[in-house]
């Protein structure tokens, strides 16, 4: 089907999400991917991906993306910046010709209530809604999946090298952060939707904060568990 919800940041920025109804023969039309993914979901998610990005600009060199040891898409020549995400029949996808940006669309799913003391400090977890627990833990869970997308190099602790400040849950909102690893610290700000079970949240501005300082991890290394 066609784009759901498209959004201009700025003229050099733009979001997008699409829901998934074709089969392959549509996307291959414009788009194709890496011989490698052989299950068949994951094939659409990822022709839906490519296309896409050809629909919110449609110069993007599909053809030249290329993957960092992290699993980051990414083109040699940052002619744009961009990240996907896939979550069931759904994919999101935002591009800047500007600045590096990261996005995450997610399902509200009881595991990610029994993991989020994994994922938010105890100042994190007081500000959480009391009657409307799982959302509001998924959309934290959504926004630090996309800074960790916007960063980009893999090797973050949700818990140590993020922080999100204190915000009341509603359908739709914004969320400020702070990304400190020794090799980047910074002020982010991002966005968020709620709509029925999804949660979307992406990167929408960045401020790089003096100099990087040690983030000294007690829980290990959590890793992005969508595309």
């Amino acid at each position: 089907m066609p784009l759901i919800r498209t959004i201009q940041m700025d003229q050099a920025t733009r979001l997008g999400v699409w829901k998934i109804g074709e089969q392959e023969a549509f996307f291959r039309t414009r788009v194709n991917i890496s011989p490698e993914i052989h299950h068949p979901h994951k094939r659409l998610q990822h022709f839906a991906g490519r296309y896409l990005l050809l629909e919110l600009f449609p110069e993007f060199p599909v053809q030249h993306i290329r993957l960092m040891k992290s699993r980051k898409p990414y083109l040699p020549d940052d002619s744009f910046h961009f990240s996907i995400s896939h979550c069931r029949d759904h994919v999101a996808v935002i591009v800047s010709k500007k600045y590096a940006v990261g996005i995450d669309i997610e399902a509200m799913q009881p595991k990610v209530g029994k993991i989020a003391h994994k994922f938010l400090g105890p100042a994190e977890q007081a500000f959480i809604d009391r009657e409307h627990t799982l959302a509001h833990q998924t959309v934290c869970w959504s926004a630090k999946e996309a800074i960790y997308k916007w960063y980009g190099l893999g090797s973050v602790d949700f818990k140590e090298h993020m922080q999100l400040e204190p915000f009341d849950f509603r359908p739709a909102g914004f969320i400020t952060a702070n990304f400190n690893r020794t090799d980047k610290n910074a002020r982010l700000y991002l966005q968020y939707v709620v709509e029925g079970e999804l949660c979307l949240a992406w990167t929408a501005k960045e401020e790089e904060v003096g100099s990087p300082q040690l983030a000294v991890s007690s829980q290990g290394t959590t890793t992005a568990s969508n595309g």
